[in-house]
């Protein structure tokens, strides 16, 4: 893994980081406010952040249906020391993403504007994870039904976000890229972007077959990107579903692997719709910090600057409509 050692490509790029976490972890470890900070620190000039639900400091003083406010104060908790700059300037947790069980269809607006007023104005939307396929090893994907976003229950929840103004994070693997499409169609003016690009696998049977995968998660990028209300985060090929055995982690290393994707996604939704992440801590499975945010710049060297503004900083700032 590469360290604090590099060397700061494009150090006054101009950045908002879409997704990270902040928890305590039994996989990935603890990563709170000073570590991220201090990850910020080594020279990247990072503006302001998205805090992205991990099912983290839920509340028990709350029924099991609305204890996912919990997460939603502590992120505003942490955006309000954040704001007090006594680690920094940068305004973390601008924008949260909580997560809400959409299955509870209509009744889950109570939760929603619950978790509006704990924000503080800095609540954008929610996040619900489908990445589910029986073929890949229970360790790598998360407990969800599969076809979620298929189902009238969770449809009839989703509905409610458009009524309040929220957005959507959706998490499915390169297998279930269709279901995110059929979601957007039926709701499009509902704002949903797609997390990690789909998360392409390399585990379990598609472990190897990285033309047979890359094919079939093209066709469905593409289908996808026709919906207006669509936009891509950029990143999470670090997480073990995509990274394979011994990867090469250098800026270079990590740039030829990545850009394929990476390249295509931004081909397919523009960089209007399309936004670089971190995916931090998660991703620092494969490297750290200050290398994943120059193995982006690395990759996008050769756009111009309205297009890396947009990719590195307008494109989140407005889709969590976050006032730097």
């Amino acid at each position: 893994m590469n360290d604090s050692t590099d060397q700061i490509l494009e150090p006054d790029l101009a950045i908002c980081d879409p997704h990270h976490h902040l928890f305590e972890h039994p996989t990935f470890g603890s990563y709170l406010l000073p570590d991220l900070y201090a990850d910020i620190a080594i020279g990247h000039n990072i503006k302001a952040t998205v805090f992205v639900d991990s099912h983290a400091f839920y509340s028990r003083r709350l029924p099991p249906e609305m204890a996912s406010i919990g997460e939603v104060e502590f992120a505003a908790g942490m955006a309000a020391i954040a704001d007090s700059q006594h680690y920094g300037t940068t305004r973390i947790c601008a924008g949260i993403v909580g997560f809400a069980d959409l299955q509870q269809g209509a009744r889950v607006e109570e939760l929603l504007e619950a978790q509006i007023v704990a924000g503080g104005g800095r609540f954008s939307g929610i996040r619900q994870m489908a990445g589910y396929d029986p073929a890949v090893p229970v360790d790598h994907r998360v407990e969800t039904p599969p076809n979620l976003y298929l189902t009238s229950a969770f449809r009839e929840g989703f509905a409610s976000l458009d009524k309040l103004g929220l957005s959507f994070d959706a998490w499915v693997f390169h297998t279930q890229i269709d279901e995110v499409t059929s979601l957007a169609r039926a709701f499009p003016d509902t704002p949903l972007v797609l997390n990690h690009m789909a998360s392409p696998l390399n585990v379990g049977p598609y472990a190897g077959k990285h033309n047979e995968v890359f094919a079939d998660w093209h066709s469905g990028i593409r289908r996808l990107a026709e919906h207006p209300n669509t936009y891509v985060k950029l990143g999470g090929l670090g997480m073990t579903t995509f990274r394979g055995p011994a990867p090469d982690t250098s800026i270079d290393g990590l740039a030829n692997t990545w850009r394929p994707f990476i390249e295509t996604a931004i081909e397919a939704f523009g960089p209007s719709r399309a936004m670089f992440e971190s995916n931090y801590p998660v991703d620092r499975q494969t490297c750290s910090y200050v290398t994943i945010w120059n193995v982006f710049k690395r990759i996008a060297a050769n756009y111009n600057p309205d297009e890396k503004r947009m990719l590195f900083y307008d494109t989140a700032r407005k889709f969590y409509r976050i006032d730097i």
